[in-house]
């Protein structure tokens, strides 16, 4: 969440924050900053109150000591005590309030990402490798797939319903050697420590990230328990260090992790139907920083490479896309997506998003360090990419190393996993 003096103190950039984001119907700033007037007045109300009791109190020992009658400012005492509870109360009310609407209200925007209401308006950085030719019109992956009998839709619908599948023999085989060449690299060549960790999170992390409470229809949760299955590792490696307070010495810390990801994708009625591209279950090897707030650009650099640096020993063309105002997410305050191009789609195709939150999980999840000894913690910046999607590199691999013949070509970096 943002820093609540915004709210306070400058009301309007808010305002325009949320024009510039799509998002003016979906936060009520007058209810918010009603609901934070209230709080304070409330506050104040009660400190007022305080200081009365205190000084009667003094009054009434002056009278015991004296020997005096002290009822009348007992009973005072008293109405004033029960008029603090009323009004804490009010307050413990209006916290929850403000609370659940502040959770609501989107990050701040960095300077550089462009004014713009969808994916149209945003903006190519730059392009690496060259679209391959073909002496053939190449197929799209669930063509490939369903022929060589590697890919079976039918059953993963059979199973467990629409956008569900089976990988079999090569498939299987090629995604396991995608995952492991990532973490391999990420591990070996880039700095990231390697992290196993749980696919089922409770609530404070899924709201730490920013997927609940105003996402929460998006995914998959087991009421029985207050669990929720992961939209993405992100989840549960932001949260590892939720309400805990960092030394300065071990930033920035870099970790990675594979897992399933599990997403409902209720809002893509009708995308990307066929294939392995939008679907409930994928795997991923995701990226996780927490750093220093003055270098975080600098981090968000450094890991949208890591990303690209997977498609590149692939040698798989693709570009660099900033996002405009309007298609960046709520939590993130910049972000780039990496997408890669399909040759039997005739498209690129999102591959990796990488994005820098600021302070934004990190005040949601109370995650912080200390600068040196004796001063008060400060909040920590974090990041996150995709590094990769596996499913997706599966299927970038199957378009851009189709033959003629129907078959795949393995990638020289795959092959040493694909012996194993």
């Amino acid at each position: 969440m943002i820093d609540p003096k915004l709210i306070r103190e400058d009301m309007e950039s808010i305002r325009v924050l949320l024009k510039n984001r799509n998002m003016e119907k979906v936060v009520d700033l007058d209810a918010l900053q009603k609901f934070d007037e209230e709080r304070r007045d409330h506050i104040a109300k009660i400190d007022k109150l305080r200081e009365r009791r205190n000084a009667i109190s003094k009054e009434i020992g002056k009278l015991k000591g004296a020997g005096k009658d002290d009822s009348q400012l007992r009973q005072e005492v008293q109405g004033i005590t029960d008029e603090m509870k009323e009004l804490e109360t009010g307050v413990e009310k209006l916290n929850e309030s403000f609370n659940d609407m502040h959770l609501s209200v989107p990050n701040i925007m960095d300077k550089s990402v462009p004014i713009g209401k969808d994916e149209k308006d945003n903006k190519v950085i730059r392009e690496w490798g060259k679209k391959p030719s073909f002496s053939f019109i190449p197929k799209p992956h669930y063509v490939i797939g369903t022929e060589l009998g590697i890919l079976d839709f039918e059953r993963g619908v059979k199973l467990a319903g629409a956008r569900f599948y089976v990988y079999r023999g090569l498939a299987a085989k090629l995604e396991r050697a995608i995952i492991s060449f990532m973490l391999d690299l990420h591990t070996r060549e880039h700095g990231y420590t390697e992290v196993f960790g749980p696919f089922i999170v409770n609530d404070d992390s899924m709201t730490g990230t920013g997927q609940y409470p105003k996402f929460k229809d998006e995914f998959y949760r087991i009421e029985r328990d207050g669990l929720s299955l992961i939209p993405t590792a992100e989840v549960t490696l932001t949260n590892l260090y939720r309400d805990e307070i960092l030394n300065k010495e071990d930033l920035p810390i870099c970790v990675t992790m594979q897992s399933s990801c599990f997403r409902r994708e209720a809002g893509a009625a009708g995308k990307d139907t066929r294939g392995l591209i939008r679907v409930h279950q994928f795997q991923k090897v995701e990226l996780v920083k927490f750093v220093e707030p003055e270098s975080s650009f600098d981090e968000l650099e450094k890991l949208t490479a890591n990303a690209e640096a997977v498609l590149q020993k692939l040698n798989l063309h693709y570009r660099v896309v900033l996002l405009c105002s309007g298609d960046t997410s709520a939590s993130s305050a910049k972000t780039y997506d990496i997408e890669v191009w399909m040759p039997g789609l005739d498209r690129y195709m999102e591959i990796s998003s990488c994005s820098n939150f600021l302070d934004y999980q990190a005040r949601r999840a109370k995650i912080r360090y200390r600068k040196a000894k004796g001063e008060k913690p400060a909040l920590v910046h974090t990041l996150n990419g995709s590094g990769l999607a596996a499913g997706r590199t599966l299927a970038a691999i199957m378009e851009n190393y189709q033959t003629s013949d129907g078959n795949i070509e393995i990638p020289d970096v795959l092959k040493e996993y694909i012996r194993a």
